[in-house]
């Protein structure tokens, strides 16, 4: 009986870790991975406000604040283009993917943002 009882909170714990490990629906990818992704095709979704924008984005991104996904203005975005979606740390990126996941878009989140990007700016 003990036998049966510890086997049975061990499939426990293996189905409550795995659990914990499934993503949202949507790939995460690290920071190091943009370039590998801008190549093959993906255009880079900056996700920060205008303003941070301006200050410095990797070369070649679109500007779609957060703001703006969130109040359902989509306008812009290709329905069948390939998004890199990244901001400043992570955040609000992981929020813009959950939104364009439900719109049904096609791209990959990013982990980090352009506080731990050390390619070119423009």
């Amino acid at each position: 009986m003990n036998k049966r009882l510890m086997l049975l909170l061990a499939v426990v714990g293996v189905l409550l870790l795995s659990a914990c490990g499934q993503d949202a629906g949507y790939e995460t990818i690290q920071i190091d991975e943009v370039a590998a992704k801008q190549e093959a095709g993906y255009t880079v979704l900056d996700v920060r406000e205008a303003y941070e924008y301006e200050q410095a984005h990797i070369p070649g991104a679109e500007n779609k604040p957060l703001s703006l996904l969130q109040s359902g203005d989509f306008e812009g975005l290709q329905e069948d283009a390939k998004y890199v979606v990244i901001c400043q740390s992570g955040n609000r990126s992981k929020q813009a993917s959950d939104l364009l996941l439900e719109e049904g878009y096609d791209f990959v989140n990013v982990a980090q943002g352009m506080s731990s990007w050390e390619g070119a700016v423009e």
